[in-house]
């Protein structure tokens, strides 16, 4: 039997990101610095960024790629981020880049569900097929560290975290 191909329009990944630390995830400066920088990680072309805060702690955001988007809402209460990443085309690596705000968030472990979009056998008639895992993170491993820029200002950027 000969095995069938299907070419794809999109690829949509959801996550459930777990025991994130409440200090970056309820702060909009932060969240917003981690998803551009994930959208830059993942090799998307950032076109606009709106971040909120999300009452009573968390925040609430999106980034606007030419690709499609990445957006969250965080809670931190229960040390939880809700993210969203759509990519249209094959020129982007949104798994890289979800993984790294994941990590960014200090999650312990994710839910992630693969959503291949847009597949279609040549026909026009289109459907949808998905993916879930667990995934397991170290906490340790990355840290959000202030620094001075160039110009004397505040930022702050992602660091690995020196092993003990």
């Amino acid at each position: 039997m000969e095995e069938k191909t299907f070419d794809t329009l999109g690829h949509h990944y959801i996550a459930e990101a777990s025991g994130c630390d409440p200090e970056i995830i309820g702060n909009v400066a932060k969240v917003q610095q981690i998803l551009v920088k994930a959208a830059e990680v993942a090799g998307a072309t950032v076109w606009a960024v709106s971040f909120n805060k999300l009452p009573p702690s968390g925040v609430s955001g999106v980034v606007v790629i030419s690709e499609s988007h990445i957006s969250t809402h965080t809670w931190p209460e229960y040390k939880y981020g809700a993210l969203d990443f759509y990519t249209c085309g094959d020129t982007v690596d949104p798994e890289k880049g979800l993984f790294f705000a994941i990590e960014a968030f200090g999650a312990t472990s994710s839910h992630i569900t693969e959503i291949t979009r847009g597949l279609h056998e040549e026909d026009n008639v289109y459907f949808h097929s998905f993916i879930t895992w667990e995934e397991e993170f170290n906490k340790n491993r990355r840290n959000l560290k202030m620094h001075k820029d160039n110009n004397g200002s505040d930022t702050e950027s992602l660091q690995d975290n020196p092993k003990d």
